[in-house]
């Protein structure tokens, strides 16, 4: 994706949900991959991207454990693999053993339904294969903690116990030495020990020379002699050159293993970025439910169609202080591409602005976004951005003519895969002069079919929003009474500056006020002023629609409520209620005889075979697969009664039967062999398979 100005991204504060994802990642290239975020246009990259953190979270809200707890950095171990004549370490072998591991859950979690159920995540090690030969060889060498066991070759085994053997032997002759010693009165310490990988016994200074033996060394104090007794210098010499022995057995073993996981190399290294690749999903996912993130409606086209969405990083700061997050909800079409927020300041404009911005870079990221799941999104090329004071004191620019240097580049480049921000448009000149160049900039855009959000003051602007064709108006919510924006967006008409009621709200003084309005232009200000009225006006017409609809729902509730109590209804309820119940007893007494008929069949087949166990499954099949059978007949019989079956390719908004479980929900949304279905208020993805259009059957009076 093309971005203006290079600061893009820093202006619309994407450096910081890259930070907040990246707080979730444990993995070295999870972390990596969330840093070096990257913006993509091809739509199914960014599909593939959503489904696979909308999977992600599906897994997590269902408490269902996806097996990539490990975390493991093994970027040394795998390029020590590269490097012929390396050796790893009993513990690396371990690392890698446990990466294995790791790769083999995760391949088994994919059984053959969830390879379906959640195609994205499976994708991710679609290519690659498990291979179980590496912990296998890892396993003959190695014991549980990383040890070369005994058996990993015949040498070393026969080395180690010949080893066994002279330790235990000079073991024996250094308790004998010890014993005599100690009767003698020489020993200073009852305990042997160690100097210089060599077996020594500790007694007095002034004794060490009635002992025969090599003298190794003196304590701190002069007073302690350490000495390797005459008798066990050989039997020292034999175990020290079998350690040597073994520690030269011990590397062969390990540089062999070493040699061997080489050539597994290349496959270990993609399971390393594969267990990086999906801890990168589970932030994403993690990430999402910080933010109420959701999986939109992706489309070919330029578009932006948003539903209940929020600013992501304004919601989590209101969360904390728990206040409110207002909601914005705009569409933005080939029809009317170019939205123009007038109203006051403060009043939320960029931060509108700056919400449509971010939610469309995290979805080009592949991020799931704050949006409601209806909400509709296409891809865009470039995204353009001009927001708060450009003065370069480096090319000694003023504000405006900076300003008008990005709107040059705006111009010259927009096309109708461009998404455009403007705070504020023409400000930094005279009113006059700023708004006639920026009713040209604006006109400019729109004939090159460019998608964007403008927030300006000018009159003009306002007006032209109504005339020219892709263009079209909208306000800031402002409550004048309480002197307190609404914080909320209303699309379809201007909206006022509200500049001299807040001076009257503030207490200006009142001929200040009016020396204000004589120099200000009488059709512009009593075209603000009739802007302030309808916007009120609105107002109070959507607080009265709201108590209307309030009202219209309660009749609604009552209406039902005398339906049902009414005689006729109450009778049809009995007889239907009795027909069932007729019609249950009929299916008992059946099936009673049923029963009846296959037990005796069973007492006779076990008076008449030797093989018992099989009488025994055949009774144990009738008595309790009969019975969970009748259950699920029971259900969908009810299912059955309310709704019928209808042919046809099943479309978003079709009513559906889940053959799985006799559900009944509503496509939400359609995507590759699955389908977004709605059971209640929770939606669930299924394979198209597996669901059925149905309808309501009609009420037979």
């Amino acid at each position: 994706m093309k971005l203006f100005p290079d600061s893009a991204l820093l202006q619309l504060e994407f450096d910081k949900v890259k930070n907040l994802l990246q707080e979730h990642c444990k993995t070295e290239l999870g972390k990596t991959m969330a840093a070096e975020l990257r913006l993509h246009t091809h739509i199914d990259f960014v599909r593939t991207a959503l489904q696979q953190a909308h999977e992600y979270k599906q897994l997590v809200l269902l408490q269902q454990h996806f097996p990539n707890d490990y975390v493991l950095n093994l970027k040394k171990e795998l390029r020590l693999l590269e490097i012929q004549g390396a050796v790893l370490t009993g513990e690396q072998f371990m690392l890698i053993r446990k990466l294995t591991e790791s790769m083999g859950s995760i391949f088994r979690f994919f059984d053959s339904d969830r390879r379906v159920t959640y195609s994205a995540l499976y994708g991710v090690i679609e290519r690659t294969h498990y291979e179980k030969k590496i912990v296998a060889m890892i396993d003959e060498v190695l014991d549980e903690t990383g040890l070369v066991m005994d058996n990993a070759s015949p040498d070393l085994a026969k080395i180690r116990m010949n080893l066994y053997r002279k330790r235990t032997e000079l073991r024996r002759v250094f308790e004998r030495i010890l014993s005599k010693l100690q009767k003698q009165g020489y020993l200073a310490d009852i305990e042997e020990s160690f100097l210089n990988g060599r077996r020594v016994v500790a007694i007095f200074a002034e004794q060490k020379r009635m002992v025969k033996g090599i003298l190794h060394g003196e304590s701190d104090t002069r007073k302690t002699a350490f000495l390797e007794p005459e008798e066990t210098i050989q039997l020292n010499n034999e175990v020290f050159s079998l350690e040597r022995d073994e520690e030269k057995e011990v590397y062969r073993i390990l540089r062999t293993l070493t040699s061997d996981l080489a050539k597994h190399h290349d496959l270990l290294s993609g399971y390393h970025d594969i267990l990086g690749i999906y801890d990168f999903i589970r932030a994403k996912s993690r990430l999402a439910l910080d933010i109420n993130g959701n999986y939109p409606m992706l489309v070919p086209h330029a578009q932006v169609h948003l539903v209940e969405a929020y600013h992501p990083l304004l919601l989590l700061y209101n969360r904390k202080q728990g206040k409110p997050t207002i909601p914005v909800n705009l569409t933005l079409d080939k029809d009317n591409h170019i939205l123009v927020i007038s109203g006051p300041n403060a009043g939320g404009k960029t931060v509108t602005l700056k919400t449509v911005g971010l939610i469309q870079l995290m979805l080009q990221a592949g991020l799931l976004v704050p949006v409601h799941p209806t909400s509709q999104l296409g891809i865009f090329r470039q995204v353009m951005i001009h927001i708060g004071d450009t003065q370069s004191l480096e090319f000694e620019l003023s504000t405006y003519s900076s300003h008008l240097k990005n709107m040059k580049h705006f111009m010259e480049n927009a096309n109708g895969r461009t998404l455009f921000f403007i705070d504020e448009l023409g400000s930094g000149s005279d009113p006059n002069l700023g708004g006639a160049f920026a009713e040209v900039i604006m006109e400019e855009l729109a004939r090159k079919h460019a998608f964007g959000i403008v927030t300006t003051h000018y009159l003009n602007l306002k007006v032209m929003a109504g005339k020219v064709k892709g263009i079209v108006n909208a306000a800031m919510g402002f409550d004048e009474e309480n002197l307190a924006p609404l914080y909320r967006l209303i699309v379809g008409k201007p909206g006022s500056s509200y500049t001299f009621s807040i001076a009257q709200r503030i207490g200006l003084e009142p001929s200040l006020i009016n020396r204000a309005r004589k120099l200000v232009d009488e059709g512009h200000f009593r075209l603000d002023k009739l802007l302030n009225k309808a916007e009120q006006d609105m107002q109070k017409v959507e607080s009265k629609e709201k108590d209307l609809h309030k009202l219209l729902k309660e009749n609604e509730k009552l209406k039902k409520e005398y339906e049902v109590l009414s005689d006729k209804e109450r009778k049809q309820h009995e007889y239907t209620l009795q027909k069932l119940q007729n019609k249950i007893r009929e299916e008992e007494i059946q099936y009673l005889k049923d029963m009846e008929r296959k037990l005796k069949q069973i007492v006779i087949e076990w008076k008449r075979t030797d093989d018992k166990n099989k009488v025994i499954r055949q009774a144990e099949e009738l008595l309790f697969h009969k019975r969970a059978k009748a259950a699920n007949e029971k259900i969908q019989q009810k299912i059955d009664n309310k709704f019928e079956e209808i042919k046809g390719d099943v479309k978003v908004g079709d009513r559906v039967k889940i053959r799985t479980n006799n559900q009944v929900g509503k496509v939400l949304e359609l995507r590759a062999k699955a389908a977004v279905v709605q059971v209640g208020n929770i939606p669930i993805q299924v394979k198209l398979s597996d669901l059925v259009l149905v309808q309501e059957r009609q009420k037979v009076e």
